[in-house]
């Protein structure tokens, strides 16, 4: 029997963070009725990305380009179920929320939609507020992040999925042409607010206040940024390492 929905996790050089948040996958699949299964995509990792998660139960796929749309898609093309739920690698998936992402699809009225999110770790007050911004953006203006995002295959593929346009906020691009898709259906774009999703704080090691300010301007100023990937190491740079 095909399983009811996929969970999609894109994974570029993870294998750090990938056991806790497959554990936490498979812990909240536990609690639903319908069957599920959940997808790995391997970007072209260089460490053991790709051998962890078939370790830890989930079926691997390879997608060569890295890019965060691209693995996306992959990993729904490659998934069977007809509902879609795609969480990243460094994020930890709260049994409940799983339960209410697939309840809200189960209705029939609700075709999608994300999670509002909070961090693994206490931060400093100007780290905070960046959070706290995008919390009020995400809650008022019903965008999804790609820490967790769940919708219908149906609609997921009249989208045509997440643009190989961009390489940073395909998430919020996508929120909006499946909003507009879901409206003229009747149907509802659903930000869960409880519970939220729990993703990884590592960034603010990663980079500088400075780095990460003039990042989220970049962002913010000059959206157009966004489809190239030189503007957006924030997303694919480790330290250490250039992604390929």
């Amino acid at each position: 029997m095909l399983p009811a929905y996929s969970i999609v996790i894109p994974a570029y050089n993870e294998e750090a963070h990938l056991p806790a948040t497959l554990a936490s996958a498979h812990a909240a699949m536990r609690l639903v009725p319908e069957a599920g299964e959940v997808v790995v995509v391997d970007n072209n990792s260089t460490d053991r990305t790709a051998a962890v998660a078939a370790e830890l139960g989930a079926r691997v796929i390879f997608e060569p380009v890295n890019q965060i749309s691209r693995a996306r898609n992959a990993g729904a093309r490659a998934a069977s179920g007809q509902w879609l739920v795609f969480l990243d690698a460094d994020t930890r998936l709260p049994p409940g929320l799983l339960v209410r992402a697939l309840e809200n699809l189960r209705s029939g009225k609700i075709a999608g939609g994300g999670a509002l999110m909070v961090m693994d770790e206490p931060m400093p007050a100007r780290f905070r507020r960046m959070v706290n911004l995008w919390t009020f953006v995400s809650r008022h203006l019903q965008l999804a992040s790609g820490s967790f995002l769940y919708c219908t295959r149906e609609g997921f593929e009249a989208v045509g999925g997440f643009s190989l346009k961009y390489y940073a906020s395909e998430d919020v691009v996508f929120s909006q042409a499946f909003k507009k898709w879901a409206r003229r259906r009747g149907d509802v774009f659903c930000i869960i607010e409880n519970p939220p999703v729990q993703t990884s704080a590592r960034k603010i090691h990663w980079y500088s206040t400075a780095e990460l300010a003039g990042f989220l301007l970049i962002m913010v100023l000059c959206p157009w940024t966004m489809r190239s990937k030189r503007f957006c190491a924030y997303w694919y740079r480790r330290p250490g390492k250039v992604s390929s």
